[in-house]
């Protein structure tokens, strides 16, 4: 069979190729500064160099990975101890190795469930429910109250936790609550994923609605990456949460011959047969400044100043262009009004590359070409 390229890759490698001075990569999802770095937080730095003094061996963390990292990161995330007493959580491959474990989870658990997935959506997720086996049945994004009145019991719906991939979108507190409501009397099981927590309004407000969700829900499964909110993005950081008794779990596991596994020994499995074990150190840099008050101070102050600098770039933009909906949108993408033909432009004429969606990565642009970007930006639609 042919493998066809990944786009967006293709893009990437077009981009590196192009050897125009005013070349703009606003393609891959990575903070940049000014300069166009991709930089080492000072918390990370201080935590690594910790670690460096004290490593004594390089042995295999196990397929659950470091469990001290995972209970920190749990923490974190649910900020309830009501809620993470009831969690199991696993060291994944990044966000997208615990997607990967969740999807195996679902399907095993629920071999009759599909998933409901919004459009647009992150590219990777239709992907990587399907290799899992799950049925997946879409709808547009902010539709999904509608989604969840037509799901089964023990149906999974698919929720960006903020600052959604690509559209920028981020729930208010009362659609949260609404679709609580929703998934309960309809025995559906939130599947949350958390990339991008602390670049929208904040750390606590950009996870405030998804602990309103599983504290009314009582259930659900959570992907967490680490690579935005620690810049740990070669590291493959990440974790799977599992928040108590899913819905269809044990009935369908009823019945099977020898030792029933629980959910962290079918996390396990699923790890061990992918990839083994998780990389040990991006975890040990996480698990390392979430310990220790100092670092974790640091890091949060970072954190911030990343997000604030995301406010600036779209604001700036948003009012260069005279579209007051841009500034709206959160976190570090940003969706353009513009056709793939549009994008095109922009790449062709201009040296500014972006996905054909409209996607943009907003931290790889300099604050000083925010007018220059803009009058392309105003010469690709006006070619429309």
């Amino acid at each position: 069979m042919l493998l066809t390229a990944d786009p967006l890759w293709q893009l990437t490698a077009a981009c590196a190729d192009d050897a125009r001075p005013e070349r703009l990569d606003l393609i891959v999802g990575v903070y940049r500064d000014d300069s166009g770095a991709s930089p080492v937080m000072r918390a990370v730095r201080a935590a690594e160099l910790r670690l460096a003094q004290r490593s004594t061996s390089k042995e295999y963390a196990g397929p659950s990975g470091n469990r001290r990292f995972a209970a920190l990161l749990t923490d974190l995330m649910l900020g309830d101890p009501a809620l993470t007493s009831r969690t199991v959580a696993v060291q994944s491959v990044a966000g997208t190795g615990a997607l990967r474990l969740i999807a195996e989870l679902l399907a095993t658990t629920g071999p009759d469930r599909t998933v409901h997935l919004g459009t647009p959506s992150y590219v990777n997720h239709a992907g990587i429910l399907a290799a899992a086996g799950l049925r997946v049945a879409t709808h547009p994004v902010r539709d999904m109250l509608a989604a969840v009145e037509t799901a089964r019991p023990g149906d999974a719906l698919v929720i960006q936790g903020c600052c959604h991939n690509p559209s920028g979108f981020s729930m208010p507190i009362r659609q949260w609550d609404e679709l609580s409501a929703a998934l309960v009397r309809r025995g559906v099981v939130p599947f949350i994923d958390q990339a991008y927590f602390g670049l929208g309004d904040g750390l606590d407000a950009d996870l405030a609605g998804m602990r309103r969700l599983l504290r009314a829900v009582g259930f659900g499964v959570v992907a967490v990456s680490g690579s935005k909110a620690w810049g740990l993005y070669s590291e493959r950081v990440g974790a799977a949460l599992v928040v108590g008794d899913l819905p269809g779990v044990r009935s369908e596991l009823e019945g099977v011959r020898g030792e029933v596994p629980g959910v962290r020994g079918l996390l396990e499995g699923f790890a061990r047969t992918s990839y083994s074990q998780p990389p040990a150190h991006g975890a040990m840099i996480v698990e390392e400044i979430l310990g220790d008050p100092e670092l974790t101070a640091c890091w949060r102050s970072e954190l911030e100043a990343m997000r604030r600098r995301l406010g600036r770039l779209r604001t700036g933009l948003a009012s260069h262009l005279d579209m007051p909906d841009l500034a709206e949108q959160r976190g570090m993408f940003l969706s353009l009004p513009l056709t793939a033909d549009a994008m095109e432009r922009l790449r062709v004429d201009h040296g500014i590359y972006g996905l054909p969606s409209g996607r943009i990565n907003l931290a790889g642009l300099p604050e000083s070409r925010i007018p220059q970007v803009a009058e392309a930006i105003r010469l690709a639609l006006a070619a429309e």
